[in-house]
């Protein structure tokens, strides 16, 4: 675990732009299980590499017209039971970081994984989130 210190930055990125952060079982239980439509759930991470491409990515991705209906961040690392009980909804895929999923009523339905993010530029990912949103997000475009 890094200093809390360190990571501020890393969350803040993430939570200016009103993505709302987990930190608890808890919490993740109660996104996931209790909030309508669709949700991204992104797997915020330390790494310089993967996640200082990704977290700009999200802020250029989260600029389309059509975004899931609920945004959340959980930080691995550093929030681990939270992390932890977010990855369980992942099923079938091996834990990951960063990555973002996004679920409908608590189901998977799209994964992006660290393999997808460390080695492309933010433009990139970002575009293919907002196929992603397109695809899965449209029906319920509504926030």
């Amino acid at each position: 675990m890094y200093p809390e210190i360190m990571v501020v930055p890393m969350r803040e990125e993430l939570t200016r732009l009103g993505i709302e952060e987990l930190r608890t079982a808890a919490d993740v239980d109660r996104v996931l299980s209790g909030y309508p439509g669709t949700t991204m759930v992104i797997v915020n991470s330390i790494c310089g590499c993967a996640a200082g491409r990704m977290r700009p990515a999200v802020r250029l991705a989260l600029q389309h017209p059509t975004i899931p209906n609920n945004i959340v961040s959980v930080f691995a690392g550093q929030d681990k039971e939270a992390t932890e009980r977010a990855r369980s909804y992942f099923t079938g895929y091996p834990p990951s970081s960063p990555s973002i999923a996004i679920l409908r009523d608590g189901k998977l339905i799209y994964m992006m994984q660290r393999s997808q993010i460390e080695n492309r530029v933010a433009p990139a990912i970002a575009a293919d989130l907002k196929v992603a949103f397109d695809q899965y997000c449209a029906a319920t475009a509504e926030r």
